[in-house]
């Protein structure tokens, strides 16, 4: 029997020679030319070489993603551009934009106005996605887990689950100002049906929307999260439904019980969609603009996209688009907070 050293051969050149030429065998410059050219005008002892085929990998992804991301440079990332330069001038709508460097920001900083409507937007962001969310995670666990065991199943939702998940996302194919018109009804003093039910029990309603702020952000959170509740639901529903049965088997038997198989089992393996949910309702509740404008009357609370909208409409838009870019930074770094905050461990099963 001969050997690799019997024929001349190495075994370091035998597995040379089944992976092609040696990655420095073709010419620099011939090389870099045939990363230019296409495929079937690249000589062959360049095709199989290793470096050419890792570049090529990477000229395909490229081919596909240049358009999408000339678009998205385009319309997404122009605009952004564009409003942080209008932000240091005293552009009025008009061909002219004088440069003012950082007026615009320091009139921001001295105007009581933008703190208060900031105040409030704050308030959202915080308070808004604990409540979506935990309601979105405790109704898809119910409709994932909570219902009687059945036979052959480790796990059951409730009866009905799927007409509940329904129910739940209708609130999403409604448009925003629709929503706001039915809630501002729903919360009228005189002839809501909030305060309609309360006279009939012989309680007088408060004025939901009709002087005090704290009433109002009562009311701004109830509808916020009733309008996102539904898709939390179908999203935590399928993070939940895509964890292997055998799973839930192996807690069972070992005496889980459903609120300890939801904080020590299906919490932390559907983590990543938590994160990812709470970046993105936090922006959600930071951009609440239609429900705000419609639904609560100016004098008694605006967030800060209205008031932004209302500068706008003033004719003060360098003034307007340096509002936008706060917005623009207080999103970024809200995400870069959530991201680093709940950064965990990824479980894999």
């Amino acid at each position: 029997m001969k050997t690799d050293t019997q024929v001349g051969k190495t075994p370091s050149s035998k597995g040379r020679a089944d992976r092609g030429p040696a990655p420095g065998a073709p010419g620099r410059l011939l090389f870099l030319a045939a990363i230019l050219l296409p495929p079937r005008f690249t000589p062959a002892r360049v095709r199989y070489d290793r470096r050419y085929r890792t570049l090529d990998k990477y000229r395909f992804i490229v081919g596909f993603l240049a358009v999408p991301l000339a678009f998205y440079a385009l319309f997404v990332v122009s605009p952004f551009l564009q409003a942080i330069y209008y932000s240091f001038t005293d552009w009025s709508g008009g061909p002219v934009a004088n440069f003012v460097g950082f007026d615009n920001y320091q009139k921001m900083w001295n105007d009581d106005r933008f703190w208060d409507s900031l105040q409030v937007s704050a308030l959202l962001l915080v308070i808004a996605p604990v409540i979506t969310l935990v309601l979105g995670m405790f109704f898809a666990y119910m409709i994932t887990s909570g219902g009687r065991h059945r036979r052959g199943q480790a796990i059951a939702g409730v009866a009905g689950s799927s007409f509940y998940k329904v129910v739940y996302f209708f609130p999403q194919v409604l448009s925003v100002a629709i929503i706001a018109v039915v809630w501002g009804r729903v919360f009228n003093t005189n002839s809501g049906l909030i305060n309609g039910g309360l006279d009939k029990v012989g309680v007088t309603g408060p004025a939901w929307l009709g002087g005090d702020s704290t009433l109002g952000v009562i009311s701004l959170l109830t509808v916020i999260s009733w309008s996102f509740i539904g898709f939390y639901v179908v999203l935590f529903s399928a993070a939940m439904g895509a964890i292997p049965s055998d799973i839930y088997e192996a807690a069972l038997l070992d005496g889980a019980g459903r609120t300890r198989t939801f904080f020590s089992v299906t919490l932390p393996l559907i983590w990543d969609t938590v994160r990812t949910g709470w970046i993105y309702m936090g922006i959600q509740a930071l951009d609440t603009f239609a429900i705000c404008l419609v639904m609560v009357p100016p004098h008694v609370l605006k967030v800060t996209p209205v008031f932004l909208y209302e500068r706008f409409r003033d004719g003060q838009y360098g003034y307007a688009t340096s509002i936008g870019v706060v917005l623009l930074v207080l999103s970024m770094a809200f995400s870069l907070i959530v991201m680093r905050a709940g950064n965990r461990d990824r479980i894999e099963y």
